[in-house]
Protein backbone atom coordinates (compact mmCIF):
# COMPACT_ATOMS: atom_id res chain seq x y z
CA UNK A 1 0.00 0.00 0.00
CA UNK A 2 1.30 3.43 -0.88
CA UNK A 3 2.68 5.97 2.06
CA UNK A 4 -0.52 7.89 3.08
CA UNK A 5 -1.34 10.90 5.41
CA UNK A 6 -4.08 13.01 6.48
CA UNK A 7 -2.29 16.09 4.13
CA UNK A 8 -2.20 13.68 1.19
CA UNK A 9 -5.00 10.90 1.59
CA UNK A 10 -5.14 7.70 -0.72
CA UNK A 11 -8.14 7.24 -1.57
CA UNK A 12 -9.69 3.63 -1.38
CA UNK A 13 -12.01 2.61 -3.71
CA UNK A 14 -14.62 -0.73 -3.53
CA UNK A 15 -15.03 -3.07 -6.20
CA UNK A 16 -17.62 -0.71 -7.66
CA UNK A 17 -15.43 2.01 -7.50
CA UNK A 18 -16.99 3.68 -4.17
CA UNK A 19 -14.72 6.02 -1.73
CA UNK A 20 -14.82 6.09 1.44
CA UNK A 21 -15.93 9.04 2.88
CA UNK A 22 -18.22 8.73 6.11
CA UNK A 23 -17.77 6.52 8.99
CA UNK A 24 -20.54 5.93 11.96
CA UNK A 25 -19.33 4.81 15.32
CA UNK A 26 -20.88 3.08 17.40
CA UNK A 27 -20.02 3.96 20.83
CA UNK A 28 -21.96 1.62 23.36
CA UNK A 29 -24.52 -0.83 22.24
CA UNK A 30 -27.14 0.15 25.42
CA UNK A 31 -30.18 2.42 25.10
CA UNK A 32 -33.04 3.66 26.59
CA UNK A 33 -35.55 3.33 24.13
CA UNK A 34 -37.04 0.27 22.37
CA UNK A 35 -38.14 0.93 19.03
CA UNK A 36 -39.68 -2.05 17.55
CA UNK A 37 -37.58 -1.17 14.02
CA UNK A 38 -34.43 -1.49 16.25
CA UNK A 39 -34.58 -3.21 19.70
CA UNK A 40 -37.92 -4.76 20.17
CA UNK A 41 -38.05 -5.31 24.23
CA UNK A 42 -39.07 -9.17 23.36
CA UNK A 43 -35.27 -9.16 22.26
CA UNK A 44 -33.63 -6.70 24.60
CA UNK A 45 -34.86 -7.20 27.68
CA UNK A 46 -33.59 -7.61 30.91
CA UNK A 47 -31.85 -10.66 30.26
CA UNK A 48 -29.83 -9.99 27.13
CA UNK A 49 -26.56 -9.71 27.09
CA UNK A 50 -24.55 -6.45 26.66
CA UNK A 51 -21.37 -5.59 25.74
CA UNK A 52 -19.33 -5.77 29.00
CA UNK A 53 -17.41 -2.62 29.42
CA UNK A 54 -14.07 -4.16 28.82
CA UNK A 55 -14.84 -5.46 25.66
CA UNK A 56 -16.39 -1.21 24.25
CA UNK A 57 -13.26 0.79 22.52
CA UNK A 58 -11.95 3.00 25.21
CA UNK A 59 -12.03 7.28 23.30
CA UNK A 60 -8.22 6.88 22.51
CA UNK A 61 -8.79 3.88 20.65
CA UNK A 62 -11.21 5.27 18.59
CA UNK A 63 -9.78 8.24 17.52
CA UNK A 64 -6.68 6.29 16.78
CA UNK A 65 -8.26 4.36 14.25
CA UNK A 66 -9.84 7.45 12.83
CA UNK A 67 -6.61 9.01 12.38
CA UNK A 68 -5.54 5.93 10.86
CA UNK A 69 -8.88 6.33 8.01
CA UNK A 70 -8.22 10.00 7.91
CA UNK A 71 -5.23 8.64 5.40
CA UNK A 72 -7.60 7.43 3.35
CA UNK A 73 -10.11 10.67 2.39
CA UNK A 74 -11.92 10.12 5.89
CA UNK A 75 -14.31 13.72 6.16
CA UNK A 76 -17.56 12.46 8.18
CA UNK A 77 -17.96 11.18 11.49
CA UNK A 78 -20.93 10.13 13.34
CA UNK A 79 -21.12 9.56 16.55
CA UNK A 80 -24.00 6.66 17.61
CA UNK A 81 -25.62 3.59 19.49
CA UNK A 82 -27.15 2.36 20.57
CA UNK A 83 -27.84 5.80 22.27
CA UNK A 84 -24.83 7.20 22.50
CA UNK A 85 -25.44 9.77 25.36
CA UNK A 86 -25.46 6.79 27.57
CA UNK A 87 -21.99 6.50 27.72
CA UNK A 88 -19.94 8.82 30.01
CA UNK A 89 -18.11 11.56 28.96
CA UNK A 90 -19.06 11.63 25.70
CA UNK A 91 -18.09 15.71 25.82
CA UNK A 92 -15.00 14.23 26.28
CA UNK A 93 -14.71 12.26 23.31
CA UNK A 94 -16.08 14.83 21.04
CA UNK A 95 -13.31 17.27 22.45
CA UNK A 96 -10.68 14.63 21.41
CA UNK A 97 -11.94 14.40 18.24
CA UNK A 98 -12.31 17.59 17.41
CA UNK A 99 -8.91 17.80 17.31
CA UNK A 100 -8.77 15.61 14.19
CA UNK A 101 -8.04 18.11 11.23
CA UNK A 102 -10.56 17.56 8.29
CA UNK A 103 -13.35 15.80 10.29
CA UNK A 104 -17.40 16.86 10.09
CA UNK A 105 -18.22 15.91 13.42
CA UNK A 106 -22.36 14.67 14.03
CA UNK A 107 -24.13 12.63 16.31
CA UNK A 108 -27.47 10.61 15.96
CA UNK A 109 -29.40 10.54 19.39
CA UNK A 110 -33.01 9.85 20.53
CA UNK A 111 -32.82 13.08 22.43
CA UNK A 112 -34.12 11.98 25.38
CA UNK A 113 -30.73 13.42 27.07
CA UNK A 114 -30.28 16.38 24.83
CA UNK A 115 -31.63 19.04 27.16
CA UNK A 116 -28.44 18.89 29.51
CA UNK A 117 -26.01 18.02 27.17
CA UNK A 118 -26.57 19.93 23.85
CA UNK A 119 -24.85 22.89 26.00
CA UNK A 120 -21.51 20.62 26.59
CA UNK A 121 -21.37 18.84 23.63
CA UNK A 122 -21.38 22.25 21.87
CA UNK A 123 -18.74 23.30 23.77
CA UNK A 124 -16.77 20.26 23.13
CA UNK A 125 -16.76 21.06 19.58
CA UNK A 126 -19.78 18.81 18.22
CA UNK A 127 -20.82 20.48 14.91
CA UNK A 128 -24.49 19.05 14.48
CA UNK A 129 -26.78 16.69 16.13
CA UNK A 130 -29.90 14.75 14.45
CA UNK A 131 -32.56 13.62 16.14
CA UNK A 132 -34.75 10.72 15.84
CA UNK A 133 -37.99 10.84 16.39
CA UNK A 134 -41.33 9.24 14.92
CA UNK A 135 -44.34 10.56 15.83
CA UNK A 136 -45.91 13.89 17.35
CA UNK A 137 -48.72 12.19 18.78
CA UNK A 138 -47.90 10.55 23.07
CA UNK A 139 -49.48 7.50 22.22
CA UNK A 140 -47.87 6.59 18.52
CA UNK A 141 -44.82 7.50 20.15
CA UNK A 142 -44.96 5.45 22.79
CA UNK A 143 -46.06 2.55 20.68
CA UNK A 144 -43.26 3.09 18.20
CA UNK A 145 -40.28 3.40 20.47
CA UNK A 146 -42.07 1.50 23.37
CA UNK A 147 -40.10 4.05 26.24
CA UNK A 148 -41.73 5.80 28.77
CA UNK A 149 -39.59 8.85 27.77
CA UNK A 150 -42.59 11.45 27.03
CA UNK A 151 -42.32 12.94 23.59
CA UNK A 152 -41.95 16.67 24.59
CA UNK A 153 -38.73 15.59 26.01
CA UNK A 154 -37.46 15.01 22.71
CA UNK A 155 -38.61 18.01 21.31
CA UNK A 156 -36.97 19.83 24.23
CA UNK A 157 -34.01 18.27 23.46
CA UNK A 158 -34.24 19.48 19.79
CA UNK A 159 -35.04 23.08 21.16
CA UNK A 160 -31.91 22.95 23.34
CA UNK A 161 -29.81 21.96 20.14
CA UNK A 162 -31.25 24.79 17.79
CA UNK A 163 -30.30 26.49 21.26
CA UNK A 164 -26.51 25.52 21.47
CA UNK A 165 -25.87 26.16 18.06
CA UNK A 166 -25.20 22.04 16.83
CA UNK A 167 -26.98 23.04 13.34
CA UNK A 168 -28.39 22.49 11.34
CA UNK A 169 -30.54 19.73 13.51
CA UNK A 170 -32.22 17.32 11.81
CA UNK A 171 -35.04 14.98 12.55
CA UNK A 172 -35.09 11.50 11.71
CA UNK A 173 -38.55 9.91 11.35
CA UNK A 174 -38.81 6.09 10.56
CA UNK A 175 -42.15 5.54 8.72
CA UNK A 176 -44.60 2.07 9.17
CA UNK A 177 -47.87 1.78 7.63
CA UNK A 178 -50.20 1.77 9.82
CA UNK A 179 -48.40 2.90 13.07
CA UNK A 180 -47.20 6.03 12.50
CA UNK A 181 -47.54 6.98 8.58
CA UNK A 182 -50.60 9.57 9.54
CA UNK A 183 -48.76 12.04 11.09
CA UNK A 184 -45.94 12.34 8.34
CA UNK A 185 -47.80 16.13 7.34
CA UNK A 186 -48.14 16.96 10.73
CA UNK A 187 -44.10 15.97 11.67
CA UNK A 188 -43.39 18.42 8.65
CA UNK A 189 -45.66 21.17 9.77
CA UNK A 190 -44.41 21.02 13.16
CA UNK A 191 -40.76 21.59 12.11
CA UNK A 192 -41.66 23.98 8.91
CA UNK A 193 -39.89 27.51 9.21
CA UNK A 194 -37.87 26.69 12.15
CA UNK A 195 -34.36 25.42 10.59
CA UNK A 196 -34.85 22.02 11.26
CA UNK A 197 -34.93 19.29 8.54
CA UNK A 198 -37.45 16.20 8.57
CA UNK A 199 -35.88 13.31 7.18
CA UNK A 200 -38.66 10.54 6.62
CA UNK A 201 -37.11 6.88 6.08
CA UNK A 202 -38.98 3.80 4.56
CA UNK A 203 -38.96 0.96 7.05
CA UNK A 204 -36.01 -1.21 6.30
CA UNK A 205 -35.06 -4.75 7.07
CA UNK A 206 -32.03 -4.01 8.87
CA UNK A 207 -30.98 -7.05 11.37
CA UNK A 208 -33.26 -9.63 12.24
CA UNK A 209 -34.89 -9.23 15.53
CA UNK A 210 -37.35 -6.58 13.85
CA UNK A 211 -40.42 -8.06 12.45
CA UNK A 212 -40.21 -6.20 8.79
CA UNK A 213 -42.26 -6.69 6.20
CA UNK A 214 -42.83 -5.27 3.23
CA UNK A 215 -46.59 -4.28 3.21
CA UNK A 216 -45.48 -2.29 6.43
CA UNK A 217 -43.03 0.18 3.88
CA UNK A 218 -44.62 3.33 2.79
CA UNK A 219 -43.01 4.01 -0.35
CA UNK A 220 -40.74 7.59 0.10
CA UNK A 221 -43.12 9.00 -3.14
CA UNK A 222 -46.16 8.16 -1.30
CA UNK A 223 -44.72 10.84 1.89
CA UNK A 224 -43.77 13.07 -0.85
CA UNK A 225 -47.20 13.21 -2.42
CA UNK A 226 -48.90 13.28 1.30
CA UNK A 227 -46.63 16.05 2.26
CA UNK A 228 -47.04 17.92 -1.07
CA UNK A 229 -50.91 17.75 -1.10
CA UNK A 230 -50.94 20.31 1.81
CA UNK A 231 -47.74 21.63 2.13
CA UNK A 232 -46.06 22.38 -1.87
CA UNK A 233 -42.53 20.82 -2.40
CA UNK A 234 -40.20 21.11 -5.10
CA UNK A 235 -36.76 19.13 -5.70
CA UNK A 236 -33.64 20.64 -4.89
CA UNK A 237 -29.89 19.38 -5.81
CA UNK A 238 -28.04 16.96 -3.62
CA UNK A 239 -25.67 18.56 -1.56
CA UNK A 240 -22.94 16.62 -1.92
CA UNK A 241 -22.26 12.93 -3.82
CA UNK A 242 -23.67 10.32 -2.24
CA UNK A 243 -26.08 11.76 -0.35
CA UNK A 244 -28.60 9.65 1.39
CA UNK A 245 -31.42 11.78 1.40
CA UNK A 246 -33.59 12.94 -1.31
CA UNK A 247 -33.87 16.62 -0.47
CA UNK A 248 -37.08 19.12 -1.55
CA UNK A 249 -37.67 22.13 0.00
CA UNK A 250 -41.24 24.35 0.46
CA UNK A 251 -42.03 26.18 -2.41
CA UNK A 252 -43.02 29.35 -0.26
CA UNK A 253 -38.80 29.13 1.22
CA UNK A 254 -40.04 27.52 4.44
CA UNK A 255 -37.23 25.40 5.06
CA UNK A 256 -36.63 21.40 3.61
CA UNK A 257 -37.67 17.63 3.95
CA UNK A 258 -35.44 14.48 2.90
CA UNK A 259 -37.09 11.18 1.78
CA UNK A 260 -34.44 8.38 2.47
CA UNK A 261 -35.50 5.26 0.06
CA UNK A 262 -33.57 2.24 0.99
CA UNK A 263 -36.24 -0.15 -0.08
CA UNK A 264 -38.21 1.05 -3.11
CA UNK A 265 -35.18 3.38 -4.71
CA UNK A 266 -31.82 2.32 -3.13
CA UNK A 267 -28.86 4.22 -3.44
CA UNK A 268 -26.09 1.19 -2.71
CA UNK A 269 -24.06 2.62 -5.88
CA UNK A 270 -23.03 5.90 -4.05
CA UNK A 271 -22.48 4.71 -0.73
CA UNK A 272 -19.25 6.00 1.08
CA UNK A 273 -19.83 4.99 4.57
CA UNK A 274 -18.06 2.27 6.28
CA UNK A 275 -19.58 1.95 10.23
CA UNK A 276 -17.45 0.87 13.41
CA UNK A 277 -19.30 -1.16 16.15
CA UNK A 278 -18.73 -0.65 19.72
CA UNK A 279 -16.37 -3.22 20.80
CA UNK A 280 -14.00 -2.60 17.25
CA UNK A 281 -15.32 -4.52 14.42
CA UNK A 282 -14.98 -2.53 10.64
CA UNK A 283 -19.03 -2.87 9.05
CA UNK A 284 -18.81 -2.39 5.62
CA UNK A 285 -22.95 -2.20 4.89
CA UNK A 286 -26.02 -1.65 7.37
CA UNK A 287 -26.84 -4.97 6.29
CA UNK A 288 -23.57 -7.22 6.57
CA UNK A 289 -23.48 -10.39 8.90
CA UNK A 290 -20.22 -9.82 10.12
CA UNK A 291 -17.48 -7.36 10.17
CA UNK A 292 -13.28 -6.71 10.57
CA UNK A 293 -11.64 -7.17 14.04
CA UNK A 294 -9.65 -4.17 14.58
CA UNK A 295 -9.62 -4.34 18.22
CA UNK A 296 -7.67 -7.29 18.79
CA UNK A 297 -4.47 -6.28 16.37
CA UNK A 298 -5.40 -2.63 17.96
CA UNK A 299 -4.84 -3.80 21.49
CA UNK A 300 -1.90 -6.16 20.61
CA UNK A 301 0.02 -3.51 19.47
CA UNK A 302 -0.20 -2.89 15.77
CA UNK A 303 1.07 -0.15 13.87
CA UNK A 304 -1.22 2.50 12.54
CA UNK A 305 0.65 1.45 9.00
CA UNK A 306 -0.44 -2.23 9.86
CA UNK A 307 -3.85 -1.28 10.71
CA UNK A 308 -4.24 1.00 8.13
CA UNK A 309 -3.59 -2.08 5.75
CA UNK A 310 -6.43 -4.12 7.52
CA UNK A 311 -8.90 -1.23 6.60
CA UNK A 312 -7.70 -0.82 3.07
CA UNK A 313 -7.93 -4.86 2.34
CA UNK A 314 -11.65 -4.49 4.14
CA UNK A 315 -12.46 -1.24 2.00
CA UNK A 316 -10.95 -2.41 -0.96
CA UNK A 317 -13.24 -5.95 -1.39
CA UNK A 318 -16.43 -4.69 -0.67
CA UNK A 319 -18.99 -5.44 -2.68
CA UNK A 320 -22.18 -4.20 -0.84
CA UNK A 321 -24.94 -3.92 -2.57
CA UNK A 322 -28.17 -5.20 0.18
CA UNK A 323 -30.78 -2.70 -1.06
CA UNK A 324 -30.06 -3.13 -4.63
CA UNK A 325 -30.21 -7.10 -4.86
CA UNK A 326 -33.08 -7.07 -1.97
CA UNK A 327 -35.74 -10.08 -2.73
CA UNK A 328 -36.57 -13.30 -1.35
CA UNK A 329 -33.49 -14.65 -1.40
CA UNK A 330 -31.67 -12.54 0.69
CA UNK A 331 -34.45 -12.16 3.35
CA UNK A 332 -33.06 -15.19 5.32
CA UNK A 333 -29.51 -13.65 5.10
CA UNK A 334 -28.16 -13.16 8.89
CA UNK A 335 -27.57 -9.42 9.26
CA UNK A 336 -26.45 -7.59 12.52
CA UNK A 337 -28.22 -5.61 14.44
CA UNK A 338 -28.65 -2.34 13.91
CA UNK A 339 -28.69 -1.07 17.77
CA UNK A 340 -25.02 -3.19 17.19
CA UNK A 341 -23.68 -0.22 14.46
CA UNK A 342 -25.07 2.84 14.40
CA UNK A 343 -28.54 3.31 11.76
Amino acid sequence: MPSTSPDRPVELADRFGRTLRDLRVSVTDRCNFRCRYCMPREVFGPDFAFLPRFEILHFGEIRQLILVMRRFGLRKVRLTGGEPLLRKEMPRLVWMLREVEGIELAMTTNGALLPQMAAPLAEAGLDRVTVSLDSLDAEVFARMNDTRVPVERVLAGIDAALAAGLAPVKVNAVVRRGINDQGVVDLARRFKGTGVTVRFIEFMDVGTANGWRMDEVVPGREILARIDAELPLEPVPPGYPGEVASRYRYRDGEGEIGVITSVTEPFCRGCTRARLSAEGSLYTCLFAAEGVDLKTPLREGASDDELAEIIAQAWTRRDDRYSEIRSEETRGRPRVEMSYIGG
